[in-house]
């Protein structure tokens, strides 16, 4: 993808958490890599979304030096950095403060699979990722956050593609995708499942995960060969 148009899908991409409820003053950020030339486009720090263009947002290569942009990249931008660098097959990333899956993060709780909408998003429960220590927010912090998701995916076998979230204990959640635009589509379906969740608990705090027939199932039917959900 030519540059100037994933600065357009990254700013669309800024400006639609926004309408989505997602974010609060400038609480979030996302942003969109171009693999061929391994740079990659992310919201400006602190800048509020009403005031952004697509020639604010900045470009910064996957060695944390921005190439091009008149300011200064969002404060998580080395966290994008690491999942890039560690995932070649993400290729956008979202992240927010959104009430309810920052609930979760907060309360150090993971997300389980309690029915077919989390199902059709995510292939399983949506993972907790620890705390920093006070070293590591002492130095290097939002490298550290984006060393420790990988090394979170990694140790326990998880393929981020199939599970494209997570929540960091006590921060707030992460979101990704092939694209900009797919990544803030895991953050609205994330928000959406940690409110269902949340719901679903207070009718019935004992409620059993979804069947794992059925989590294959609504999985497998909208994502891999075997998908058949949508227009080809």
């Amino acid at each position: 993808m030519k540059l100037e148009a994933l600065r357009q899908e990254v700013l669309d991409a800024n400006l639609r958490i926004v309408r989505e409820g997602l974010v609060r003053l400038t609480w979030g950020n996302v942003s969109g890599i171009d693999r061929e030339t391994g740079c990659f486009v992310i919201k400006p720090s602190g800048v509020d979304y009403a005031d952004l263009t697509t020639e604010s947002l900045v470009i910064v290569d996957l060695e944390g030096m921005v190439v091009e942009g008149k300011l200064r990249p969002s404060s998580d931008t080395e966290t994008h950095r690491i999942l890039y660098r560690e995932f070649s097959e993400i290729g956008g990333i979202t992240h927010t403060h959104s009430p309810m899956a920052t609930a979760f993060a907060q309360a150090g709780v993971e997300l389980p699979c309690l029915g077919t909408t989390h199902a059709d998003h995510f292939y399983g429960t949506v993972p907790l990722v620890r705390e920093l220590t006070p070293e590591e927010v002492a130095d290097r912090y939002e490298e550290v956050t984006g060393i420790i998701i990988a090394t979170h995916f990694r140790e326990r076998g998880i393929d981020p593609m199939e599970m494209p979230a997570c929540f960091q204990k006590g921060h707030a959640p992460f979101t990704w995708g092939h694209s900009a635009a797919e990544s803030v589509n895991n953050s609205i379906a994330l928000e959406m499942c940690a409110e269902m969740a949340l719901a679903t608990w207070q009718i019935r705090s004992d409620v059993a995960e979804l069947s794992a027939h059925l989590l294959e199932k609504h999985y497998s039917r909208k994502h891999g060969l075997k998908a058949y959900y949508g227009q080809l």
